[in-house]
């Protein structure tokens, strides 16, 4: 009992130094007096605090010059740009994005390579995913320190091992890849994996389109097409994790065949190739394609709008069914779905009025992500920033031991 009663102040400091560190990670720069509003710790007790956290590197503050107000400013405090950050790894069907996060979630440095499908296979991505830590690494101020990977994966993911059960569209099944990916980087960095929509969800709930929301459904739409399901203020997993596949509900047994090996899913409607199919492109899908299809349709091509609509329609009626489901508030419309939106929103909104009950639908708005293409590349730096914003002295001193 004596032990576990001296612990506890440590335990205690430990938790409030999470608590600011997780407020400043969430919103950015902000002054000790929003410090202590928002984590309600006293005013000496959030200067110790952010004392602490800038001796382990990972805040810096500052008192703000020119101030018109009276009496003494308070210090603001924000993340260090030579401290921590995350490798965030975005791998889809034709290209992948590395690139450093900084606590703040501020993309400091990326890396895009667009490939072939041919060049899509677990060794090829896990080995250009380890040869761009470097440059990225050098991208970064002086004394800027990795944290870990973290890797959006369009696909089923199982967290407890980081094995790919199945992603359709790179042709990946019972793939182990966080344990490939982790050989490459001698094992110097933690890594992890997660679907891409998930991760959308996790980004654009933290700090986009669905901030603080507690029901919402992200929709990634991309060559495949993922969902990302958050219930009551908490994601929606499923028994092994591989919730959400959205893309794979079934609207018409007779319709196309899909990847996944069924027929007439969502994604053989709404999916890029859907697109291109509609619009009487013959191109191969991918984000090339699908800008110049987009930009098309701004100019008034009226084969690209035809088929734009074509999808939307579709696009509408999964919606419709997941807002009878699960009842969100806010439905995110991701990748080529924002487009969708944007160029066909009233066919969508027909189709929802159509097929939804009538009181969910009154309380479900659609929106399209605040942070743009990197919803779910953002949502994969969380991942690895889980750790240090848990436990920020555990993690500071993993860096000292490693370094």
């Amino acid at each position: 009992m004596v032990t576990r009663a001296a612990s506890r102040p440590a335990e205690l400091r430990r938790h409030n130094l999470s608590l600011l560190l997780t407020q400043i990670h969430t919103h950015g720069v902000l002054s000790r007096v929003e410090l202590g509003q928002m984590s309600g710790l006293n005013r000496s007790t959030v200067g110790g605090l952010v004392s602490e956290l800038c001796l382990l590197g990972l805040v810096s503050e500052n008192v703000p010059m020119g101030s018109e107000r009276v009496g003494r400013p308070s210090h603001l405090v924000g993340p260090r740009p030579d401290g921590p950050y995350a490798v965030a790894v975005e791998v889809d069907a034709d290209h992948v994005i590395s690139a450093a996060v900084r606590l703040g979630g501020e993309v400091a440095a990326r890396i895009d390579h667009n490939l072939a499908a041919s060049a899509i296979d677990p060794d090829t991505v896990a080995d250009l995913i380890a040869r761009d830590l470097a440059p990225l690494a050098a991208a970064m101020p002086p004394g800027a320190w990795p944290i870990g990977v973290g890797v959006s994966i369009p696909g089923t993911v199982r967290r407890t091992d980081g094995t790919i059960d199945q992603a359709p569209n790179l042709n990946w099944r019972d793939e182990p890849f966080a344990s490939r990916l982790a050989v490459r980087l001698e094992d110097q960095l933690p890594v992890h994996l997660g679907n891409d929509a998930d991760l959308g969800a996790l980004a654009e709930q933290l700090r986009g389109a669905a901030r603080s929301s507690g029901n919402l459904l992200y929709l990634s739409g991309k060559i495949g097409v993922g969902g990302g399901l958050v219930v009551d203020g908490r994601q929606l997993a499923g028994s092994g994790g591989f919730a959400g596949e959205i893309g794979h509900m079934v609207l018409d047994p007779a319709g196309p065949p899909c990847h996944c090996g069924s027929a007439g899913c969502l994604e053989s409607f709404v999916g890029d190739a859907a697109l291109l199919r509609f619009a009487g492109r013959t191109g191969t899908p991918g984000r090339a394609s699908l800008a110049t299809l987009m930009a098309d349709a701004r100019d008034g091509d009226q084969p690209a709008l035809d088929g734009i609509r074509t999808a939307a329609r579709w696009l509408g009626l999964g919606i419709a069914n997941v807002v009878n489901l699960l009842n969100p508030e806010i439905v995110i419309a991701g990748g080529s779905f924002a487009d969708i939106l944007e160029l066909a929103r009233p066919e969508i909104e027909q189709e929802l009025d159509r097929h939804a009950m009538t009181a969910a639908r009154s309380m479900v708005e659609l929106r399209v992500p605040d942070l743009g293409s990197d919803s779910s590349l953002l949502g994969a730096a969380e991942l690895s920033f889980q750790a240090l914003l848990q436990d920020p002295v555990a993690a500071s001193s993993a860096r000292q031991v490693a370094g």
